[in-house]
């Protein structure tokens, strides 16, 4: 008997994506990808009890940096999410980074009405929104995507307070509007082929940039590559890191 909280596959997509049961109402069940932003639902015939469960990601460090010599001071990251989950397992990749990062909750269509007030007390150099969308190839509610709206309008609300050379912006989730992001003010967005991404994605580039000192031009097909899906889920445009290097070191 399936419950919530299981971890689960469907048959019918072959098995290609972990999901965690978030809610069952009758004979449907919703589904949320453990490690893709991504929901679903599935009646229970499709679905096959994983043994696979959510284990303790061990990450990789993002960039060596030489702390011999020099110390540095990352960027620091404002992250908006509309998942619980994907915040905590950002917020454990950007602790793994030694990157300062101030995460809060928000259900997509609340993002534009708190930005700017968050982005004046915690001053960050990066700021991520992110969550969960999709893109209707037969338009749903006369819109195509499900939540990129809420993305853009986000993007414009925060570049009333910082311009691109001040702020660093990773737009998007699951599908999103990929050109109207990069068109109203993102420096990443995703989704140029309209895929799923990976739920640390926006981390990942985020941490690239924190990670990249202020007078380093970054270099977009090597950060990009460090995703989960590559091009096909992110894109950006040449901006500079946010780090400052400074020399010599003192302990």
């Amino acid at each position: 008997m399936l419950k919530i909280g299981d971890y689960v596959t469907r048959k019918k997509y072959g098995n290609d994506i972990l999901f965690k049961i978030d809610k069952i109402e009758n004979n449907t069940i919703y589904l949320k990808g453990v490690d893709v932003r991504l929901y679903a639902d599935s009646e229970k015939e499709d679905l096959i009890l994983s043994s696979i469960s959510k284990k303790k990601e061990n990450f990789e460090t993002i960039r060596q940096l030489n702390i011999k010599d020099f110390f540095y001071i990352p960027g620091t990251i404002l992250h908006l999410d509309s998942d619980q989950e994907y915040i905590d397992k950002c917020n454990e990749y950007y602790k793994s980074q030694k990157i300062k990062a101030y995460s809060y909750k928000f259900a997509e269509k609340d993002f534009k009405n708190n930005v700017n007030n968050l982005l004046k007390k915690h001053n960050p150099n990066i700021l991520v929104i992110t969550g969960h969308d999709a893109y209707y190839k037969k338009r749903k509610n006369n819109e195509n995507y499900k939540n990129s709206k809420y993305f853009i309008e986000t993007v414009k609300e925060a570049r009333k307070i910082k311009n691109e050379n001040e702020l660093l912006i990773v737009a998007g989730a699951c599908q999103s509007d990929f050109i109207s992001l990069i068109k109203s003010g993102a420096t990443y967005a995703s989704s140029p082929s309209h895929v799923n991404i990976h739920a640390l994605d926006p981390a990942i580039i985020a941490s690239g940039l924190a990670l990249t000192d202020k007078n380093e031009q970054i270099n977009l097909e090597e950060i990009i590559n460090k995703t989960k899906y590559k091009s096909d889920g992110i894109g950006g445009i040449k901006s500079r890191g946010m780090m400052v290097t400074a020399y010599p070191r003192k302990e």
